[in-house]
């Protein structure tokens, strides 16, 4: 697996109340195959995540999100938790953002409940995919079409459903990552 991202980048888009290990497996994974990820997060410092049923540990922040640009990366991840996607999708640059690595064709992964921020960036609206079963009708009612299955792609777009689902979601970024730049409509 070493060396199948070298010279590829990826933001991990996150704040205060991320799961922890929707954080920390892609991350390790990533960089294990060779891609340089920064975690990216509206504050500067660390961030808070969450884990089991109370507060995890601190992640520390490698850049604020004002200072990022999808120009600068090959993908982004958005782990899910229900505060840290629930912050973001009210915050209009981190949706931008979003939204700018979508219309680049870039890789976009999001896990548990971090498909909300798909779907208020307007990118779940015809496109299969999967999440926390707890927002299964949102998805479904942004006109998405949901499957319960471990990781769902749709052109270059990745969803999976929660912690159990990692390895897989994290080897299918590593695929999409490698296979390039995706053609697809606009959301």
């Amino acid at each position: 697996m070493a060396g199948q991202l070298d010279g590829k980048r990826v933001a991990i888009l996150a704040t205060h109340g991320f799961e922890q290990s929707e954080l920390e497996i892609p991350r390790d994974r990533l960089k294990a195959a060779g891609a340089q990820v920064d975690i990216v997060a509206p504050e500067q410092g660390e961030i808070r995540g969450w884990s089991g049923k109370d507060w995890g540990h601190l992640v520390k922040v490698d850049k604020q999100l004002s200072a990022v640009k999808a120009d600068d990366y090959d993908a982004i991840v958005l782990p899910g938790g229900q505060i840290n996607p629930d912050l973001l999708r009210v915050n209009q640059d981190a949706l931008k953002l979003i939204k700018s690595f979508f219309d680049a064709g870039k890789t976009v992964a999001a896990v548990c409940h971090a498909p909300w921020l798909l779907i208020d960036t307007g990118i779940a609206k015809g496109r299969k995919m999967t999440s926390y079963n707890s927002i299964k009708q949102d998805v479904i009612n942004a006109g998405a079409k949901w499957e319960d299955s471990a990781v769902v792609t749709d052109n270059g777009v990745i969803t999976s459903r929660n912690p159990g689902d990692l390895e897989a979601f994290s080897a299918k970024i590593i695929e999409e990552m490698r296979e390039g730049k995706h053609q697809r409509r606009a959301a």
